[in-house]
């Protein structure tokens, strides 16, 4: 049972790391580039565990930063309340992705890779689940299955909300950086660093602040499988 604990978690950690890396911090805001390579197992592993498609992930949160927390933020707590957006998030993601004029207008600059292009890509959270049963059993993969879907879900949710709400600011934005919900998505929680700096690869500001993504991508920079861009000026805060 321990082990089944064990990569269930780690399965569900690859989905945050890739999620802020390859979706947030190189497809959205370009602040790094990525080897083809590194790029494209960071997709398949996302469209097989959560079903995402790049390009309507993208769409959706360069709108939410062109009206962060205004009308025509898909997810604003501000504007939805902060409950509604935890726990109904994937429903405002949902309707916004299906609008195809948000994603012509946000997204003019994206270029589809092979994956992208595969006949059936949508369908590939059921290879993803497949997987899982294959892995634990039916039930227990089931069971496993539903539980990174679950988290995934609120995981993503609580930046949308809380990070918006609840927390600290080094920096005048509406957004709020919240420590332990940056520990649990990558960083992610550093929420109002972001918002003054989105194309900043990096998201911990200051001495005390850890953003655990960031290790990754220096990892891989040393490698030389990314490239960090420069980094914007910090105002003092």
């Amino acid at each position: 049972m321990l082990w089944m604990i064990l990569i269930t978690l780690a399965i569900l950690q690859l989905s945050v790391f890739f999620t802020t890396i390859y979706l947030h911090r190189y497809l959205t805001h370009r602040g790094l580039e990525l080897h083809p390579a590194v790029a494209a197992a960071m997709h398949l592993e996302l469209a097989l565990f959560t079903g995402i498609v790049p390009r309507e992930w993208v769409a959706v949160h360069r709108k939410h930063h062109h009206f962060s927390d205004q009308e025509g933020d898909p997810h604003s707590p501000y504007i939805y309340g902060l409950w509604h957006v935890l726990f109904g998030n994937l429903f405002y993601y949902r309707n916004e992705k299906n609008n195809l004029a948000t994603i012509r207008k946000y997204t003019p600059d994206y270029r589809p890779d092979f994956l992208d292009r595969l006949p059936g890509i949508r369908f590939a959270p059921l290879a993803g689940m497949a997987i899982f049963m294959l892995m634990f059993g039916l039930v227990w993969g089931l069971v496993a299955w539903v539980f990174h879907v679950v988290a995934y879900i609120l995981l993503n949710s609580m930046i949308n909300s809380l990070c918006h709400m609840i927390g600290y600011r080094n920096y005048d934005n509406l957004a709020t950086n919240l420590q332990w919900v940056a520990l649990l998505t990558g960083g992610e929680g550093l929420h109002n660093n972001h918002h003054e700096y989105p194309s900043s690869a990096r998201f911990a500001q200051r001495a005390r602040e850890f953003d655990p993504a960031w290790l990754v991508i220096r990892a891989l920079e040393a490698t030389g499988l990314a490239r960090v861009k420069p980094e914007p000026i910090a105002k003092a805060a």
